[in-house]
């Protein structure tokens, strides 16, 4: 068993994350800040977001000052998925850190895309680690994605053609005066609500699906209008109780296109990262509508589907090692 160890780097556009992890996968170090976003505002720029990760770096770190580790290999994310052209400049800062430790401690330094990160976080503790070709939904802030993945491999397969999941939570969550990114705020609401009346009246729409496929901004102006309607500004209509209906809607778009995928491409393993599936609303609506249908479902640790650097670090051991 070899006894050094790996630094990943994550400069993704809304959190800085480093982590460290031993050979066996087993997690040092997982330390992240968050980009701070203004009241009101719906996200960051990017160069707003570079410039706060080349800020927070150096603070995180200064924890590996406190530990004497013996770093064999550094992995960064150097862009939001992989494939050719895809690019974002946040994920700069991130490279260039990485790079300029790597030189120093005279190791190599391994590059993995942000999306490789987010699914390796969840698949290598879960108990789907060991398979070669899966279902997985990238559900997060700026992306809402369905893949096939094999060793080869990662294919779009499904997935919104215009905003994320995550952009309407976020911009939902906005318009009713919530700190952004709001995903963590709505869930309460909606677990809050969970215990009403399921006969009340809906007022959104089903998301109708094309094929794998699907649009959101058509759900998000929905909301923008009710919650901008005289009922919901004098404050005599519930605004939870909308959230939960949006969550619903969610749940029951990803619960759909999983099971058609599944039957389309023979694939019913189906791993869930990004920080959309933290949601304990949403992810307990899909969990019991695929129980007991032949589903091999996992959302993994919790604390390892939002954005982290645990799953780069994570793919460079498997780099470095194997």
């Amino acid at each position: 068993m070899n006894s050094g160890y790996i630094l990943g780097i994550d400069t993704s556009n809304y959190r800085t994350s480093i982590a460290v992890v031993d050979a066996a996968g087993t997690i040092i170090i997982d330390k992240r800040i968050l980009l701070r976003v203004k009241k009101g505002e719906r996200g960051l720029r990017q160069s707003e977001a570079l410039f706060q990760h080349v800020e927070n770096l150096p603070e995180l770190f200064d924890i590996l000052a406190d530990k004497k580790l013996n770093i064999e290999a550094v992995a960064v994310s150097n862009k939001p998925r992989p494939i050719e052209g895809s690019y974002m400049p946040c994920f700069k800062a991130g490279c260039g850190f990485g790079k300029a430790i790597a030189h120093t401690l005279n190791v190599p330094c391994f590059q993995f895309s942000h999306q490789e990160g987010h699914i390796e976080a969840i698949k290598h503790y879960s108990s789907l680690k060991e398979i070669k070709s899966f279902l997985a939904w990238h559900l997060s802030g700026g992306t809402c994605e369905l893949l096939k993945v094999t060793e080869e491999n990662i294919e779009i397969v499904g997935g919104s053609k215009d905003i994320s999941f995550g952009q309407v939570i976020d911009r939902v969550g906005v318009l009713l005066e919530m700190n952004f990114p709001a995903g963590e705020e709505m869930d309460s609401h909606a677990l809050q609500e969970s215990h009403c009346d399921e006969k009340r009246q809906k007022e959104l729409s089903k998301i109708k699906l094309d094929g794998l496929f699907f649009n959101l901004s058509g759900i998000e102006t929905q909301c923008s209008r009710l919650l901008q309607s005289s009922a919901y500004k004098e404050g005599k209509a519930n605004e939870s109780l909308l959230i939960r209906e949006l969550f619903d809607k969610i749940a029951e778009t990803i619960v759909s296109v999983s099971q058609c995928a599944a039957e389309q491409l023979n694939m019913t393993d189906i791993i869930f990262s990004g920080g959309v599936s933290c949601s304990q609303y949403i992810s307990t609506k899909i969990k019991k509508a695929l129980k007991n249908k032949d589903f091999n479902i996992e959302f993994g640790r919790q604390e390892l589907s939002g954005d982290n650097a645990v799953g780069i670090a994570l793919l460079g051991g498997k780099r470095l090692w194997q």
